[in-house]
């Protein structure tokens, strides 16, 4: 059985900082694509950072995240973190990872088979 699930969100002022983590069971990690993506109310689900499976070597990031948002996984441990710093207000939202066999690194969430239930972050003074 196929799972993700997210820890790691929460509360923090501007310019803070959280590590997201997506543990994952019931497949291969390596042989995955795993995409962090976030919803604000309102607003259409966006692809945040992208891995490819590992052969691939490929990674993305939204321009809004580029040099404050790390991704990066450990195939040892089946878990795939997302390493936020400099947190803006707008970071705010719920955050999914999400998981697709021999995948790119796309940030097209209809790309992914599998979900994980999604964690809030919220950045607020």
């Amino acid at each position: 059985q196929v799972q993700l699930v997210e820890s790691g969100g929460g509360s923090v002022q501007p310019g803070g900082s959280l590590r997201l983590s997506c543990a994952t069971s019931g497949f291969t990690l390596d042989h995955y694509a795993i995409g962090w993506f976030r919803q604000a109310p309102g607003q259409e689900r966006e692809g945040v950072a992208c891995s490819s499976h590992t052969s691939k070597g490929r990674t993305y990031y939204a321009d809004s995240v580029k040099g404050r948002f790390t991704i990066s996984r450990d195939n040892a441990k089946n878990t795939v973190y997302l390493q936020m710093n400099r947190l803006k207000p707008a970071d705010t939202g719920v955050y999914y990872c999400a998981g697709e066999i021999l995948g790119a690194g796309s940030p097209d969430a209809s790309d992914y088979d599998y979900w994980g239930q999604g964690i809030q972050v919220t950045v607020s003074s």
